[in-house]
């Protein structure tokens, strides 16, 4: 039998626009791995564009979250809107002095950005756990074209030599409110992108508009480095 998103209790808010694809595991929910027959890699490369939802992700805030971050051996970057890969594949994001998102790693299935969500407990300090699992869809914009596909829908200038490797913008893209971190995967540019869940339909169909041009396509992670 195969794999359906409908096997799954945690689905993606794109999950229905995925029939075609073929589907993984991931934890306890599935993501596409390959969307047609093609060489996605050569796509990727290109323009594609990729569903992260069903990875873990989960905000904190409070003067005391950096030193509990740290605690945890998170290396977290030096000034807001900043992001900053870690050695196991996830990433940290600073979006404003005391807080932090944190984005799940595909080498572990995004356990240990989970785990971080499931231990947290109040204690006191100014550390408060900010749910966003089910508040934002996750995108990864990949290829040489991301940043010409994003000057349609986004007045920030995108360009790597403007958002060079590791910036954060939180901005507006076809009028919904985004979080973009420039984290290339590999030799692979990619814009990472978080919206709101419920936008998540037309903002993926806003996306695959502005890609025609470079004729762009979803894909699935093996695509990815």
């Amino acid at each position: 039998m195969s794999i359906g998103a409908e096997h799954f209790s945690e689905r993606s808010p794109l999950y229905r626009l995925h029939a075609e694809a073929r589907l993984g595991r991931i934890g306890d929910s599935c993501i596409a791995t390959a969307h047609g027959d093609q060489d996605e890699r050569v796509i990727a490369a290109r323009c594609a564009l990729l569903d992260l939802s069903n990875l873990p992700r989960v905000g904190f805030r409070g003067v005391a979250s950096a030193a509990c971050l740290q605690a945890q051996g998170f290396v977290l970057p030096g000034a807001p809107n900043q992001a900053l890969a870690q050695a196991d594949g996830s990433a940290v994001l600073r979006l404003s002095q005391n807080e932090y998102l944190l984005l799940g790693s595909l080498l572990d299935a995004g356990a240990r950005v989970r785990q971080q969500e499931q231990d947290w407990q109040f204690d006191g300090s100014p550390n408060y756990l900010l749910p966003r699992q089910d508040s934002h869809a996750w995108l990864l914009l990949s290829g040489r074209h991301g940043s010409e596909v994003m000057a349609k829908l986004c007045g920030v200038d995108l360009r790597a030599e403007a958002f060079p490797p590791g910036s954060v913008a939180q901005t507006s893209a076809a009028r919904v409110n985004v979080i973009v971190a420039n984290l290339p995967q590999g030799e692979l540019p990619g814009l990472h992108i978080l919206c709101d869940r419920a936008s998540a339909h037309y903002f993926w169909g806003a996306l695959l508009d502005a890609m025609q041009e470079f004729d762009g396509h979803p894909v699935g992670i093996d695509a990815l480095p």
